[in-house]
């Protein structure tokens, strides 16, 4: 059988696959053998080291605790970058020069510069210029930088995914006298979405790992800074940066198995009935096509 991007493989082939697959899960059973041997050479493995994070003292004074700032920092993150991203992503596909110009210099200029470098600057402009007291300071300081930078990002993924889509969407719409505005919010932006979500989903991801970056420079209370107040108490280094990695590990599970979980929802809902719109639906899609008149709101250019 052949598909559009590739041959299926033939016997050959097959069995090369096999034996690839074969030498890579030993070389992989090696090194974690080999891994394993070094660290019981040098006494990680000690039951000692392991126990704390069998006892809830560990859990609920550190752990926990640096888990929820590292939530609430990408979740608050997220909400702001998401909507602000889409936003800009749309202006930079505007009619008018002005505003392409204005949300492209904005766009480049955030996704040009290091995450972490907005952070810092946001740090020292909430110390110099507010009355953001110095306890809430890293939490404003990690959520602007992640937003600024991730917003303009999400903007390039938000426009990538609208022209992405067959240009015949956009003359059906014209032909039916859409106006842009009703063209972008009721046809381009729902079938983009489906298509976007998983370059969205790695993006949301990389905002959870970001927040990282402000315990360590800033010293944001969120999960790593908090391993490193257990390690120091507990002594336990290497432990604690595998179990606080495995934390990391399965939260972007949930995220990703939710978003492959929602991506799956998406396309099913959007599968043609092959239905008929009647006239009432095409009043509501286009009042001019059935003898009606558009609203005297704002104009229908972006």
């Amino acid at each position: 059988m052949t598909s559009v991007l590739y041959d299926a493989p033939g016997p050959k082939a097959k069995r090369r696959n096999v034996i690839f697959s074969i030498v890579f899960v030993v070389l992989l059973a090696l090194l974690a053998w080999w891994v394993w041997q070094v660290m019981d050479d040098k006494g990680q493995l000690e039951w000692a080291l392991w126990k704390p994070f069998t006892e809830s003292a560990a859990w609920t004074t550190y752990l926990l605790p640096g888990l929820a700032d590292t939530l609430k920092a990408a979740a608050l993150a997220m909400v702001i970058a998401l909507p602000l991203g889409a936003v800009f992503g749309i202006a930079r596909m505007s009619d008018h020069r002005w505003v392409r110009g204005a949300a492209g210099t904005v766009v480049e200029f955030f996704r040009a510069i290091p995450v972490l470098l907005l952070m810092l600057f946001a740090n020292e402009f909430y110390a110099r210029s507010t009355d953001v007291s110095s306890a809430d300071r890293p939490l404003y300081a990690v959520v602007t930088g992640l937003v600024l930078y991730n917003a303009s990002v999400l903007a390039e993924i938000v426009r990538a995914g609208i022209l992405a889509l067959p240009r015949g969407q956009t003359e059906a719409a014209q032909a039916i006298g859409l106006r842009k505005s009703q063209t972008m919010a009721t046809i381009l932006l729902p079938q983009a979405v489906t298509a976007m979500l998983p370059a969205i989903v790695s993006q949301l991801v990389v905002i959870v790992k970001d927040t990282a970056l402000g315990g360590i420079m800033l010293g944001f209370t969120e999960l790593l800074n908090a391993r490193g107040t257990l390690a120091a108490n507990y002594a336990n280094v290497i432990p604690s940066f595998i179990v606080v990695a495995i934390i990391y590990i399965v939260l972007n599970f949930i995220l990703t198995s939710f978003a492959g979980w929602l991506e799956g929802r998406l396309r099913r809902s959007k599968r043609s009935t092959g239905a008929v719109l009647g006239a009432e639906d095409m009043e509501e899609l286009n009042p001019a096509a059935t003898g009606g008149t558009y609203g005297t709101g704002a104009g229908g250019s972006i």
